[in-house]
């Protein structure tokens, strides 16, 4: 499907045809879908802001960090775990602070993004935290910050 089709199916198609156009905007993986898909955002519909923000990862583009950071405190579970894995896709060292805050997500999936995440930021910061978070209260979250600290620590190794 054409870029202009999967805009338009975007702007004025039924929930799920939206919410196709937006994940399929993402792989195309060109600049010119940051717009539409920032926009999408705002959307009624949980699938599309969920594909939206995945999307924006896929796309590579540090603009879309100030639009999913506010996605972490979304009121669907689904949004926030897309919005904490695009911030990862995207290595945004800004988004160290809010991540580390959704570590106390009531969503599993949420805190399970947020430490991928962190991991693939990679930064002193996300490290730290992830420090912090190899001993935190909920031993989900504890496990999988151990372990993220080990790939992080083999990915510094192998670099």
């Amino acid at each position: 499907m054409s870029f202009e089709q999967l805009t338009d199916d975007l702007k004025k198609g039924s929930g799920l045809t939206r919410a196709q156009a937006a994940s399929e905007l993402g792989k195309l993986k060109e600049g010119r879908a940051l717009k539409p898909l920032i926009e999408a955002l705002k959307d009624t519909n949980v699938g599309v802001r969920n594909n939206a923000a995945y999307a924006l990862g896929e796309l590579g583009s540090a603009e879309a960090v100030p639009y999913l950071l506010p996605l972490l405190k979304d009121p669907e579970e689904w949004v926030r775990k897309s919005a904490a894995k695009a911030l990862g896709m995207l290595g945004a060292a800004e988004a160290v602070t809010p991540l580390t805050m959704a570590l106390n997500d009531p969503s599993y999936i949420v805190r399970k993004n947020a430490i991928r995440s962190l991991s693939q930021i990679g930064s002193s910061d996300a490290v730290k935290t992830l420090t912090r978070a190899a001993s935190h209260l909920d031993p989900i979250v504890a496990k999988m910050a151990r372990e993220a600290l080990e790939k992080v620590k083999i990915s510094q190794l192998a670099g």
